[in-house]
Protein backbone atom coordinates (compact mmCIF):
# COMPACT_ATOMS: atom_id res chain seq x y z
CA UNK A 1 0.00 0.00 0.00
CA UNK A 2 1.58 3.75 -0.86
CA UNK A 3 0.38 5.63 2.04
CA UNK A 4 1.50 9.10 0.57
CA UNK A 5 0.30 11.49 3.87
CA UNK A 6 3.02 13.98 2.75
CA UNK A 7 2.82 16.91 5.31
CA UNK A 8 2.05 20.02 3.93
CA UNK A 9 4.49 23.02 5.41
CA UNK A 10 4.97 26.60 4.56
CA UNK A 11 7.23 27.79 1.80
CA UNK A 12 10.09 30.07 0.36
CA UNK A 13 14.57 31.79 -0.09
CA UNK A 14 16.65 34.54 0.09
CA UNK A 15 19.94 34.07 0.05
CA UNK A 16 21.73 34.21 4.13
CA UNK A 17 23.62 37.19 5.54
CA UNK A 18 27.29 37.17 5.53
CA UNK A 19 26.85 36.14 9.61
CA UNK A 20 24.41 33.20 8.81
CA UNK A 21 27.12 31.89 6.99
CA UNK A 22 29.68 31.89 9.31
CA UNK A 23 29.63 28.89 11.45
CA UNK A 24 31.18 30.42 14.32
CA UNK A 25 27.83 33.20 14.29
CA UNK A 26 25.26 30.78 15.55
CA UNK A 27 22.78 33.40 17.38
CA UNK A 28 20.94 36.17 14.94
CA UNK A 29 19.30 38.52 17.60
CA UNK A 30 16.33 40.32 16.03
CA UNK A 31 13.28 42.16 17.71
CA UNK A 32 10.70 39.47 15.64
CA UNK A 33 10.88 36.09 14.42
CA UNK A 34 8.02 35.27 11.99
CA UNK A 35 7.96 31.37 10.74
CA UNK A 36 6.03 30.86 7.60
CA UNK A 37 5.88 33.58 4.82
CA UNK A 38 2.33 32.69 3.43
CA UNK A 39 -0.40 34.94 3.55
CA UNK A 40 0.32 35.30 7.21
CA UNK A 41 3.33 35.35 7.78
CA UNK A 42 4.21 38.27 4.97
CA UNK A 43 0.76 40.52 6.99
CA UNK A 44 2.28 39.99 9.65
CA UNK A 45 5.71 41.39 7.84
CA UNK A 46 4.10 44.02 6.74
CA UNK A 47 2.85 45.39 9.46
CA UNK A 48 6.01 44.98 12.13
CA UNK A 49 7.94 46.73 8.66
CA UNK A 50 5.15 50.06 9.18
CA UNK A 51 6.63 50.04 12.98
CA UNK A 52 10.24 50.03 12.07
CA UNK A 53 10.54 46.99 14.08
CA UNK A 54 12.96 44.70 13.24
CA UNK A 55 12.44 41.12 12.28
CA UNK A 56 13.09 38.18 9.87
CA UNK A 57 10.30 35.52 8.03
CA UNK A 58 11.14 31.79 8.26
CA UNK A 59 10.40 29.77 5.24
CA UNK A 60 10.77 26.52 4.60
CA UNK A 61 10.46 26.24 1.22
CA UNK A 62 12.71 27.53 -1.33
CA UNK A 63 10.22 29.88 -3.25
CA UNK A 64 7.99 32.84 -1.23
CA UNK A 65 4.01 30.46 -2.54
CA UNK A 66 5.17 27.30 -3.37
CA UNK A 67 2.98 26.31 -0.48
CA UNK A 68 0.41 27.28 -3.07
CA UNK A 69 2.26 26.12 -6.05
CA UNK A 70 2.24 22.33 -4.30
CA UNK A 71 -1.65 22.15 -4.37
CA UNK A 72 -3.88 20.31 -7.24
CA UNK A 73 -2.92 21.28 -10.05
CA UNK A 74 -7.13 22.61 -11.05
CA UNK A 75 -7.40 24.66 -7.86
CA UNK A 76 -8.57 28.13 -8.10
CA UNK A 77 -9.38 30.41 -5.11
CA UNK A 78 -12.70 30.37 -3.48
CA UNK A 79 -12.88 34.07 -3.29
CA UNK A 80 -12.94 36.66 -6.19
CA UNK A 81 -9.91 38.53 -6.39
CA UNK A 82 -11.12 41.64 -5.13
CA UNK A 83 -11.18 39.91 -1.54
CA UNK A 84 -7.75 38.33 -2.01
CA UNK A 85 -4.94 41.16 -1.63
CA UNK A 86 -3.34 41.81 1.31
CA UNK A 87 -3.01 44.83 2.73
CA UNK A 88 -1.03 47.70 0.46
CA UNK A 89 -1.62 46.23 -2.35
CA UNK A 90 -4.33 44.70 -4.17
CA UNK A 91 -4.53 41.35 -6.27
CA UNK A 92 -3.64 42.36 -9.69
CA UNK A 93 -6.16 40.62 -11.84
CA UNK A 94 -10.27 41.60 -12.93
CA UNK A 95 -12.09 42.15 -9.42
CA UNK A 96 -14.82 39.21 -10.20
CA UNK A 97 -12.12 36.72 -11.15
CA UNK A 98 -11.35 33.52 -9.46
CA UNK A 99 -7.27 33.75 -9.44
CA UNK A 100 -5.51 30.21 -9.65
CA UNK A 101 -3.43 28.61 -7.35
CA UNK A 102 -0.06 29.80 -9.27
CA UNK A 103 -1.55 33.24 -9.34
CA UNK A 104 -1.90 33.23 -5.90
CA UNK A 105 1.59 32.03 -5.35
CA UNK A 106 3.23 34.67 -7.59
CA UNK A 107 1.21 37.08 -5.79
CA UNK A 108 3.06 35.93 -2.25
CA UNK A 109 5.95 36.23 -4.08
CA UNK A 110 5.97 39.91 -5.66
CA UNK A 111 4.88 41.23 -2.40
CA UNK A 112 7.45 40.16 -0.41
CA UNK A 113 9.31 41.37 -2.82
CA UNK A 114 7.82 44.99 -3.64
CA UNK A 115 7.86 45.48 0.57
CA UNK A 116 11.70 44.56 1.09
CA UNK A 117 10.43 42.04 3.22
CA UNK A 118 13.19 39.95 4.95
CA UNK A 119 12.68 36.78 3.71
CA UNK A 120 15.04 34.18 4.59
CA UNK A 121 13.63 30.80 2.33
CA UNK A 122 14.72 27.18 2.80
CA UNK A 123 14.64 27.66 6.54
CA UNK A 124 13.00 25.21 8.06
CA UNK A 125 12.52 25.76 11.91
CA UNK A 126 13.06 22.64 14.31
CA UNK A 127 12.27 23.88 17.61
CA UNK A 128 10.94 27.01 19.46
CA UNK A 129 12.29 27.17 23.29
CA UNK A 130 12.18 30.07 25.77
CA UNK A 131 15.34 30.84 27.86
CA UNK A 132 14.15 34.13 30.45
CA UNK A 133 12.34 36.17 28.40
CA UNK A 134 13.79 35.73 25.09
CA UNK A 135 12.91 32.81 22.62
CA UNK A 136 15.15 30.84 20.73
CA UNK A 137 14.10 29.83 17.52
CA UNK A 138 16.66 26.83 15.93
CA UNK A 139 17.46 26.38 12.26
CA UNK A 140 19.95 24.01 11.74
CA UNK A 141 23.06 25.86 13.19
CA UNK A 142 21.58 29.35 13.33
CA UNK A 143 19.48 29.72 16.25
CA UNK A 144 17.57 32.94 16.09
CA UNK A 145 17.10 34.75 19.49
CA UNK A 146 14.14 37.65 19.42
CA UNK A 147 11.92 39.10 22.43
CA UNK A 148 8.95 37.80 19.79
CA UNK A 149 8.40 34.89 18.00
CA UNK A 150 4.80 34.28 15.59
CA UNK A 151 4.35 31.13 14.24
CA UNK A 152 2.56 31.72 11.15
CA UNK A 153 2.11 28.51 9.72
CA UNK A 154 -1.71 28.36 9.36
CA UNK A 155 -3.66 25.03 10.15
CA UNK A 156 -2.67 22.92 7.36
CA UNK A 157 0.65 21.49 8.45
CA UNK A 158 0.09 17.83 9.02
CA UNK A 159 -2.38 15.60 7.28
CA UNK A 160 -4.63 13.70 9.20
CA UNK A 161 -5.55 10.13 8.36
CA UNK A 162 -7.17 7.25 10.31
CA UNK A 163 -5.74 4.44 11.75
CA UNK A 164 -7.77 2.14 9.77
CA UNK A 165 -5.97 3.55 6.76
CA UNK A 166 -3.37 0.73 7.27
CA UNK A 167 -6.27 -2.04 7.18
CA UNK A 168 -7.10 -1.35 3.72
CA UNK A 169 -6.05 -3.35 0.89
CA UNK A 170 -2.34 -3.06 -0.58
CA UNK A 171 -3.99 -2.95 -3.84
CA UNK A 172 -5.43 0.20 -3.11
CA UNK A 173 -3.96 3.81 -3.88
CA UNK A 174 -4.64 6.03 -1.00
CA UNK A 175 -2.97 9.57 0.01
CA UNK A 176 -4.02 12.44 1.64
CA UNK A 177 -5.89 15.61 -0.38
CA UNK A 178 -2.42 17.56 0.35
CA UNK A 179 -0.33 15.72 -2.06
CA UNK A 180 -3.33 15.06 -4.41
CA UNK A 181 -2.64 16.91 -8.39
CA UNK A 182 -4.68 15.59 -10.77
CA UNK A 183 -5.87 12.16 -12.30
CA UNK A 184 -2.84 10.63 -13.23
CA UNK A 185 -1.87 9.86 -10.03
CA UNK A 186 -4.98 6.99 -9.54
CA UNK A 187 -5.32 3.78 -10.38
CA UNK A 188 -8.07 3.09 -12.87
CA UNK A 189 -11.37 2.23 -11.14
CA UNK A 190 -13.56 4.25 -8.78
CA UNK A 191 -12.19 6.45 -6.43
CA UNK A 192 -13.66 6.85 -3.06
CA UNK A 193 -13.31 10.61 -1.18
CA UNK A 194 -13.31 10.11 2.21
CA UNK A 195 -14.98 13.93 3.68
CA UNK A 196 -17.30 16.23 1.92
CA UNK A 197 -16.06 19.63 2.71
CA UNK A 198 -14.94 22.09 0.18
CA UNK A 199 -11.81 19.95 -0.36
CA UNK A 200 -13.53 16.51 -1.17
CA UNK A 201 -16.72 18.40 -3.27
CA UNK A 202 -13.27 20.34 -5.03
CA UNK A 203 -11.65 17.33 -6.01
CA UNK A 204 -14.54 14.93 -6.44
CA UNK A 205 -15.45 17.75 -9.64
CA UNK A 206 -11.79 17.35 -10.81
CA UNK A 207 -12.29 13.31 -10.93
CA UNK A 208 -15.79 12.73 -12.33
CA UNK A 209 -15.17 12.93 -15.74
CA UNK A 210 -12.35 10.10 -15.44
CA UNK A 211 -13.84 8.02 -13.07
CA UNK A 212 -16.19 6.96 -10.94
CA UNK A 213 -16.54 8.71 -7.69
CA UNK A 214 -18.03 8.25 -4.75
CA UNK A 215 -17.82 10.98 -2.16
CA UNK A 216 -18.56 10.06 1.72
CA UNK A 217 -19.27 12.65 4.89
CA UNK A 218 -22.01 14.32 6.95
CA UNK A 219 -22.73 17.31 4.00
CA UNK A 220 -21.21 20.55 5.67
CA UNK A 221 -23.94 22.83 3.57
CA UNK A 222 -23.91 25.16 1.06
CA UNK A 223 -24.08 29.11 -0.02
CA UNK A 224 -27.65 28.71 -1.19
CA UNK A 225 -26.67 31.29 -4.70
CA UNK A 226 -24.60 30.69 -7.34
CA UNK A 227 -21.30 31.81 -6.55
CA UNK A 228 -19.97 33.23 -9.63
CA UNK A 229 -23.71 34.97 -10.98
CA UNK A 230 -24.41 38.98 -10.64
CA UNK A 231 -25.87 38.80 -7.62
CA UNK A 232 -23.83 36.35 -5.30
CA UNK A 233 -20.80 38.55 -6.37
CA UNK A 234 -21.77 42.14 -5.67
CA UNK A 235 -24.22 41.35 -2.82
CA UNK A 236 -24.13 38.16 -1.47
CA UNK A 237 -20.44 37.10 -1.48
CA UNK A 238 -19.60 40.45 0.10
CA UNK A 239 -21.98 39.92 2.75
CA UNK A 240 -21.08 36.61 3.60
CA UNK A 241 -17.35 37.35 3.34
CA UNK A 242 -17.14 40.81 5.07
CA UNK A 243 -19.77 40.82 7.62
CA UNK A 244 -21.18 37.21 8.53
CA UNK A 245 -17.67 35.44 8.79
CA UNK A 246 -15.94 38.55 9.59
CA UNK A 247 -17.95 40.31 11.91
CA UNK A 248 -20.45 38.01 13.10
CA UNK A 249 -18.93 34.53 13.43
CA UNK A 250 -16.20 35.51 15.99
CA UNK A 251 -15.29 34.59 19.30
CA UNK A 252 -16.78 37.44 20.70
CA UNK A 253 -19.89 36.50 19.81
CA UNK A 254 -22.59 33.74 21.03
CA UNK A 255 -23.32 32.86 17.64
CA UNK A 256 -19.70 33.22 16.36
CA UNK A 257 -18.30 30.41 19.47
CA UNK A 258 -21.04 28.02 18.52
CA UNK A 259 -19.93 28.43 14.88
CA UNK A 260 -16.65 27.93 15.93
CA UNK A 261 -17.26 24.32 17.23
CA UNK A 262 -19.30 23.41 14.28
CA UNK A 263 -16.38 24.61 11.76
CA UNK A 264 -13.52 22.97 13.84
CA UNK A 265 -15.18 19.57 13.55
CA UNK A 266 -16.93 19.46 10.13
CA UNK A 267 -15.63 22.81 8.18
CA UNK A 268 -17.11 25.47 6.18
CA UNK A 269 -20.23 25.30 4.24
CA UNK A 270 -19.67 24.48 0.57
CA UNK A 271 -18.67 27.87 -1.47
CA UNK A 272 -18.83 26.60 -4.48
CA UNK A 273 -19.57 23.23 -5.28
CA UNK A 274 -23.57 22.48 -4.80
CA UNK A 275 -25.03 19.17 -4.11
CA UNK A 276 -26.82 19.84 -7.50
CA UNK A 277 -23.55 19.95 -9.16
CA UNK A 278 -22.12 16.61 -7.76
CA UNK A 279 -25.22 14.66 -8.96
CA UNK A 280 -24.83 16.05 -12.53
CA UNK A 281 -21.14 15.19 -12.45
CA UNK A 282 -22.36 11.78 -11.49
CA UNK A 283 -20.42 11.84 -8.40
CA UNK A 284 -22.17 9.75 -5.59
CA UNK A 285 -22.54 10.25 -1.98
CA UNK A 286 -22.32 8.56 0.50
CA UNK A 287 -22.45 8.62 4.83
CA UNK A 288 -19.45 8.33 7.03
CA UNK A 289 -16.51 6.03 6.21
CA UNK A 290 -16.19 4.53 10.04
CA UNK A 291 -13.58 1.74 9.39
CA UNK A 292 -12.08 -1.25 6.77
CA UNK A 293 -13.47 -4.96 6.82
CA UNK A 294 -11.99 -7.08 4.41
CA UNK A 295 -9.42 -4.82 3.17
CA UNK A 296 -12.47 -2.41 2.19
CA UNK A 297 -13.93 1.15 3.35
CA UNK A 298 -16.84 0.23 5.41
CA UNK A 299 -19.73 2.79 5.88
CA UNK A 300 -21.64 3.61 9.06
CA UNK A 301 -24.37 1.08 7.65
CA UNK A 302 -22.16 -1.06 7.56
CA UNK A 303 -21.66 -1.71 3.58
CA UNK A 304 -18.42 -2.06 1.98
CA UNK A 305 -16.99 -0.09 -1.02
CA UNK A 306 -15.13 -1.72 -3.95
CA UNK A 307 -13.44 1.35 -4.67
CA UNK A 308 -9.03 1.23 -6.20
CA UNK A 309 -7.80 4.45 -4.85
CA UNK A 310 -8.89 6.48 -2.02
CA UNK A 311 -8.13 10.14 -1.64
CA UNK A 312 -8.75 11.22 2.64
CA UNK A 313 -9.68 14.66 2.56
CA UNK A 314 -10.40 14.40 6.62
CA UNK A 315 -7.94 17.93 7.47
CA UNK A 316 -4.79 18.55 8.69
CA UNK A 317 -3.79 19.03 12.26
CA UNK A 318 -1.97 22.53 12.92
CA UNK A 319 1.79 20.83 13.32
CA UNK A 320 2.95 23.22 16.05
CA UNK A 321 4.77 20.41 17.99
CA UNK A 322 7.84 21.90 17.31
CA UNK A 323 6.93 24.74 19.90
CA UNK A 324 8.89 23.00 22.80
CA UNK A 325 6.20 25.01 25.28
CA UNK A 326 3.00 24.47 27.04
CA UNK A 327 1.10 26.28 25.06
CA UNK A 328 -1.48 23.42 24.35
CA UNK A 329 -5.07 22.16 25.36
CA UNK A 330 -6.24 18.84 25.93
CA UNK A 331 -7.52 18.91 22.19
CA UNK A 332 -3.88 19.85 20.83
CA UNK A 333 -4.85 23.22 20.13
CA UNK A 334 -2.96 26.57 21.00
CA UNK A 335 -4.57 28.27 23.91
CA UNK A 336 -4.91 31.91 22.50
CA UNK A 337 -7.21 35.07 21.95
CA UNK A 338 -6.91 36.23 18.94
CA UNK A 339 -3.48 35.26 18.22
CA UNK A 340 -1.77 35.93 21.82
CA UNK A 341 -1.20 32.82 23.11
CA UNK A 342 -2.15 32.38 26.71
CA UNK A 343 0.78 32.26 29.71
CA UNK A 344 3.35 33.00 26.76
CA UNK A 345 4.10 36.67 26.65
CA UNK A 346 5.90 37.56 23.58
CA UNK A 347 4.66 34.34 21.41
CA UNK A 348 1.69 34.89 19.35
CA UNK A 349 0.02 32.98 16.41
CA UNK A 350 -2.03 33.98 12.93
CA UNK A 351 -3.72 31.63 10.63
CA UNK A 352 -5.27 29.19 12.79
CA UNK A 353 -8.63 27.55 11.79
CA UNK A 354 -11.11 30.03 13.50
CA UNK A 355 -8.08 31.97 15.12
CA UNK A 356 -11.14 35.07 15.29
CA UNK A 357 -13.41 34.38 13.00
CA UNK A 358 -14.40 32.48 10.28
CA UNK A 359 -12.43 34.45 8.02
CA UNK A 360 -9.50 33.56 9.81
CA UNK A 361 -7.75 31.06 7.66
CA UNK A 362 -9.23 32.97 4.48
CA UNK A 363 -6.87 35.33 2.85
CA UNK A 364 -9.22 38.37 3.37
CA UNK A 365 -9.23 37.83 6.77
CA UNK A 366 -5.55 38.05 7.18
CA UNK A 367 -4.30 41.10 7.21
CA UNK A 368 -7.16 41.88 10.14
CA UNK A 369 -5.43 39.51 12.08
CA UNK A 370 -2.05 39.52 11.25
CA UNK A 371 -2.60 43.56 11.88
CA UNK A 372 -3.84 43.31 15.86
CA UNK A 373 -0.74 40.54 16.69
CA UNK A 374 1.29 43.28 15.37
CA UNK A 375 0.00 45.90 17.58
CA UNK A 376 0.34 43.83 20.57
CA UNK A 377 4.13 43.39 19.44
CA UNK A 378 3.69 47.25 19.26
CA UNK A 379 2.72 47.60 22.18
CA UNK A 380 4.33 45.33 24.31
CA UNK A 381 7.74 46.51 22.61
CA UNK A 382 6.79 50.34 24.01
CA UNK A 383 5.92 49.12 27.79
CA UNK A 384 9.87 47.31 27.59
CA UNK A 385 11.08 50.29 26.52
CA UNK A 386 9.99 52.70 29.24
Amino acid sequence: MQLEAGTLQAAGSQAPSDDERDPALREVHVDVVVIGAGQNGLSVGYHLARKGVKFVILEAHERVGDIWRSRWDSLRLFTPARFDGLAGMPFPAARYSFPTKDDMADYLEDYAKKFSLPVRTGVKVDEVTRSGDRYIVTTGQTRYVAGHVVAAASSYQKPKIPDFAASLDPSIRQFHSGVYKNPGQLNPGSVLLVGASNSGAEIAMDLASTHQVWLAGRHPGHIPVAYNGYFAMRLVLPVVLRIVFHRLLTVDTPMGRKAKSQQLSHGLPLIRVKTQDLDAAGVRRVSRVVGARDGKPMLDDGRLLDVSNVIWCTGFRAGLDWIKLPIFDDTGRVKQYRGAVEGEPGLYVCGLHFQHSTSSTMIHGAARDAGYVADKIGERMRAAAG
